[in-house]
């Protein structure tokens, strides 16, 4: 019903940025959240960002001030900016769709922060 194919991810110097993009095609209801989570290895996931269509938006502590989540609904895509990155940013990252009680992941795209 809902497919997320996300794209951007590499890998990058600590201090680089990246810009993370998922697109949503499917059945994409009017009032849906969309958001990312990443995990590191041997860690559980662990949401980073997130944004509602109506703008509300929600930041794990570890990246408020370094990461900025943006959605364009006419495209149904949200967007990660990763700023100022550490090692600490490295996993695989995962978007995900949340609408009416149903959720729906992308396969991940990796990160990897090198320093």
């Amino acid at each position: 019903q809902v497919q997320l194919v996300e794209s951007g991810g590499g890998l990058v110097q600590a201090g680089g940025s990246l810009r993370l993009s998922c697109a949503a095609s499917g059945s994409i209801f009017s009032f849906n959240v969309m958001g990312w989570y990443r995990q590191a290895p041997g860690k559980q996931r662990e949401l980073v960002a997130s944004m509602s269509s109506r703008g509300n938006t929600n930041y794990a502590d570890s990246v408020k001030g370094r990461f900025t989540i943006s959605r364009d609904n006419a495209k149904n895509t949200v967007y990660l900016q990763m700023s100022s990155l550490g090692p600490e940013d490295t996993g695989v990252y995962y978007c995900n769709v949340e609408q009416y009680g149903l959720g729906y992941w992308g396969q991940g795209t990796q990160v990897t922060v090198s320093s």
